[in-house]
């Protein structure tokens, strides 16, 4: 095949140009899989447009150990100023026959989940963004001390096109 470097420079060009509005993209690996409780993920964001909007996705990776077909997340998003925003969020992981909604190949799945949609940080400055796990097993008041099988956390941010 002889034009097989220029297809490699095509295959290159589009890759990169499926994903010129990404801004940020961060991973943090969940020690051995085990999540405590108590052990939030920190994530600090670049400068931003304050006159762009984005949006804003928390990506979870888990392998067959995660026992559980739904996942509760407390986000925090805090401004500059220090004023936080805290949500309670709830993502299915599994569908009702027990398969991965997620995509991934082998014993890990990855899922791209919504945190905020078309949001403008009109502030200038260091925004952070801090999540913890909320799990706790049907009928029991006590949360998971620890949660089995959430392998790494990112948080991606993307512009919205205008």
């Amino acid at each position: 095949m002889q034009n097989r470097p220029l297809f490699f420079l095509v295959a290159l060009l589009v890759c990169s140009a499926c994903n010129e509005q990404l801004v940020y993209s961060k991973y943090q690996k969940i020690g051995d899989g085990q999540w405590p409780m108590d052990q939030k993920v920190h994530f600090e964001l670049p400068p931003l447009d304050t006159a762009q909007a984005y949006s804003m996705f928390i990506n979870v990776r888990n392998d067959n150990d995660y026992p559980f077909s739904n996942l509760f997340l407390i986000a925090e998003l805090e401004a500059p100023d220090g004023n936080t925003v805290k949500d309670t969020l709830e993502y299915r992981m599994a569908d009702p026959m027990g398969n991965w909604l997620g995509k991934g190949s082998g014993s890990v799945v990855e899922n791209k989940l919504w945190y905020r949609e078309k949001i403008v940080f009109p502030d200038s400055g260091v925004y952070k963004v801090t999540v913890s796990h909320a799990m706790r097993r049907n009928g029991e008041v006590q949360g998971l001390s620890v949660l089995e099988g959430i392998t790494d956390l990112g948080l991606e941010i993307e512009k919205v096109p205008n």
